[in-house]
């Protein structure tokens, strides 16, 4: 009888500040965090999606030394008790975060390497992906999971589909951060592109050899980092020293852009990545006037609205098409479309503070 194959790892990547959501997500209380349309935060969300599977482990969280405690209470409050929490003692970008997990799984560990800020609307459909792929990174390709655009979004990275190789998979081509709009309607028209979700399955072995050939001061800052790494089983703190002579760099223009073996797996499953209000909009549940409301608020002849209150109760009467956001410490009101303006009212605010203060927060 064969042996039954090992568990995948999950490994969940959670930090960054999340400035676009503003003023729900803030430095102080950073976008994984949060839960844009209401629920569950996003880190909880991404944690039930392989919680409580026959196929995956326990999963390795990765995070910053200021968000640890946080982590640590909601997947407490999600029921998912993590393997380890890895502490990354400076930011360093994906490729080393995926090193330092690749390290404490041991290298014939398979990875499932998830950010935690996105929502994927059928999680059945991400699973059945994964369960796909996973013969691809046992053989030992890096496989990444791509999205089929539906505009000529220009604020994703696109990679290009080559050859199959494979049942629903195909050798990637080529990859291309943020493309110009025209460029963008031509690659929808086409065909053969696919949005880059940033969700890797991989050989935690085959990474750091990939790091070692094409990114080798990540790859040996992260082993120095690790050696002498301090803390208890489940969390872990990286020597700070050591990790900080890592390059800040992102696990595509490390690795993925340069590798031989790089797979992608086209995957309709409902992805966003929740990169402003708009979109959380778009992916969130509205009722009949095109209203998504959440918290304590009522929207009375409103349409096509963004309505939530994390604090005071909010009345939006009469009005179309708007953003309106209230926590305890600030209030947003927008036109929908505009919500990427949040910089200006964040710039704004910095700038009348003291050194040292922060926006809304």
């Amino acid at each position: 009888m064969a042996e039954p194959a090992a568990l995948i790892v999950p490994v969940i990547l959670s930090g960054g500040a999340g400035t676009r959501l503003w003023p729900l997500s803030r430095l102080q209380r950073p976008k994984p965090l949060v839960a844009p349309a209401g629920g569950a935060s996003l880190l909880e969300q991404t944690a039930r999606r392989v919680a409580g599977r026959d196929a995956f482990a326990a999963p390795i969280l990765v995070t910053g030394a200021d968000d640890a405690d946080a982590v640590a209470a909601q997947l407490d409050a999600a029921g998912c008790a993590p393997a380890a929490i890895i502490v990354e003692p400076c930011p360093r970008g994906t490729a080393a975060a995926i090193a330092l997990a690749a390290l404490r799984a041991g290298d014939d560990a398979t990875l499932l390497v998830m950010p935690s800020d996105h929502a994927i609307a059928d999680p059945a459909a991400f699973r059945a992906a994964v369960a796909s792929a996973a013969p691809l990174a046992a053989d030992g390709w890096l496989v990444t999971f791509g999205i089929a655009p539906d505009r000529p979004e220009t604020g994703y990275g696109y990679i290009r589909r080559g050859e199959p190789i494979g049942e629903g998979a195909f050798r990637a081509a080529r990859f291309t951060e943020k493309p110009p709009l025209a460029m963008a309607r031509a690659w929808l028209e086409s065909g053969g592109y696919d949005w880059n979700a940033g969700i890797f399955l991989l050989r935690a072995g085959v990474w750091l050899e990939a790091l070692a050939r094409h990114a080798p001061q990540v790859e040996s800052a992260c082993r120095a980092a690790w050696a002498k790494a301090r803390g208890e089983a489940r969390r872990i703190v990286p020597d700070a020293d050591a990790f900080a002579g890592s390059p800040s760099v992102s696990a595509d223009v490390a690795v993925m852009e340069r590798a031989e073996r790089v797979a992608v797996v086209p995957v309709e499953m409902g992805w966003s990545d929740l990169g402003s209000w708009e979109a959380v909009h778009a992916a969130g549940d509205k009722d009949e006037h095109g209203n998504l409301l959440a918290g304590d608020v009522v929207a009375p002849g409103s349409s096509g609205c963004l309505v939530r209150s994390d604090g005071p109760v909010v009345a939006a009467l009469g009005v179309h098409d708007l953003v309106i956001v209230a926590t305890e410490r600030a209030v947003l009101v927008v036109p929908r479309g505009e919500s990427q303006r949040v910089r200006e009212a964040i710039d704004a605010l910095l700038a009348r503070r003291p050194p040292g203060g922060g926006a809304g927060g």
